[in-house]
């Protein structure tokens, strides 16, 4: 039987456990631009809760990797019901602006295995980038992700200029591109290890 099976490898800030991102094929920008911040620097620690017996704790070690980039680590863990899930994923970011807000464009890895009738599968590794509103206040870092559906089914753009002012215009135009249900909150926390 022919198929293609997709596995994301690393599901970036716990947010993309519970929400369905845009997984984009680029990130704002062609390379990062921003010099990092180092007040998000830090052990952030958060509670996620959908609504019904779904909840998540998760915490985000944000390191400096360079001048210009972040090196996150995720542990979570998801409850429902009477099942625990703990994940731990690995990733590198960096900041975008776009007018007055910083986006985290988030690097991951999306794997593809397609069978192939009587031969070996073919797995074929891309990158892909989550990307994410983040705001910083006192203590408390808030991360809203672009939603899977802002852009319809199946966009196309074809450069981080095309993405930019896409994500503009549905701004401008008063359109919500994030999540409604999933925005979180991180409390900053001295690093328990």
């Amino acid at each position: 039987m022919f198929g293609k099976k997709r596995i994301l490898w690393l599901h970036p800030l716990c947010i993309f456990l519970y929400a369905c991102p845009y997984e984009s094929p680029m990130a704002l920008d062609e390379k990062p631009i921003q010099l990092i911040d180092t007040s998000y620097v830090g052990y952030w620690y958060g509670i996620v809760k959908d609504g019904s017996d779904y909840f998540g704790i998760e915490a985000l070690d944000i390191r400096k990797q360079s001048d210009s980039t972040y090196n996150i680590i995720r542990y979570g863990k998801a409850i429902k019901g009477n099942m625990i899930l703990p994940d731990t994923a690995y990733f590198t970011g960096f900041v975008s602006r776009l007018g007055e807000t910083l986006y985290m464009n988030i690097e991951s890895s999306l794997v593809e295995i397609i069978n192939k009738a009587k031969k070996k599968p073919e797995v074929k590794t891309s990158k892909i980038y989550y990307l994410a509103a983040i705001g910083l206040r006192h203590d408390t870092l808030t991360v809203k992700t672009v939603t899977d559906n802002f852009a319809g089914m199946n966009p196309r753009f074809r450069s981080p200029a095309d993405l930019r002012q896409f994500i503009l215009s549905q701004i401008a135009a008063n359109k919500n591109i994030f999540d409604d249900v999933y925005r979180l909150s991180y409390k900053k926390m001295q690093r328990p290890f």
